[in-house]
């Protein structure tokens, strides 16, 4: 039986478990963080050091919204910055040379929209519109242990879709599909 006190230590002990994994996940990735994207839908490719000696470089987090953005739409968002250090760990983890495809970053709310109304398996308030989700795929690397990693990561949500070929990851609350 859970008494009142296990219970509080219990959340307290999650709590604090939630706060220090982003901070251990990027204790790991040094003074500079570079990360080599593609996206297939443009054939653009980038390879950026975004982060350098403990800040955002904003002209390379530029670069990376422009690729990330909505490709129906053009628009281009702010991505959240903790998403591209997610990828730089996954990047790390994994060891992998080949550049991440970006298969769908931004979407607008429009997008979106259309996108639910034709698909049921997405979501009418996706994290991917507020530039915190990304789908992605590393040709060459085994999208099942991709997704194991992205998981042990244990930093946001992650989504296992092998018919289309593509992992889902956000800065979301962490929980996996």
């Amino acid at each position: 039986m859970l008494d009142r006190r296990r219970f509080l230590t219990l959340g307290a002990t999650a709590a604090l478990g939630m706060a220090v994994t982003p901070r251990r996940l990027l204790a790991s990735t040094g003074s500079r963080r570079t990360l080599n994207l593609y996206c297939p839908h443009s054939s653009e490719q980038i390879e950026v050091e975004y982060w350098v000696d403990g800040w955002y470089n904003p002209d390379m987090l530029a670069q990376c919204n422009h690729l990330m953005r909505d490709r129906r739409s053009g628009e281009v968002t702010n991505m959240d910055p903790h998403l591209l250090d997610l990828l730089h760990a996954l990047q790390t983890r994994c060891d992998f040379s080949s550049p991440i495809h970006v298969i769908c970053g931004y979407r607008s709310p429009r997008t979106n929209a259309m996108l639910a109304r034709n698909n049921r398996g997405v979501a009418k308030n996706s994290y991917h519109i507020r530039g915190m989700a990304v789908d992605i795929r590393v040709p060459g690397y085994s999208l099942h242990g991709l997704r194991q990693i992205a998981m042990d990561l244990n930093a946001g949500g992650v989504g296992y879709y092998p018919r289309s070929e593509f992992l889902h990851i956000d800065t979301g609350p962490v929980r996996a599909w």
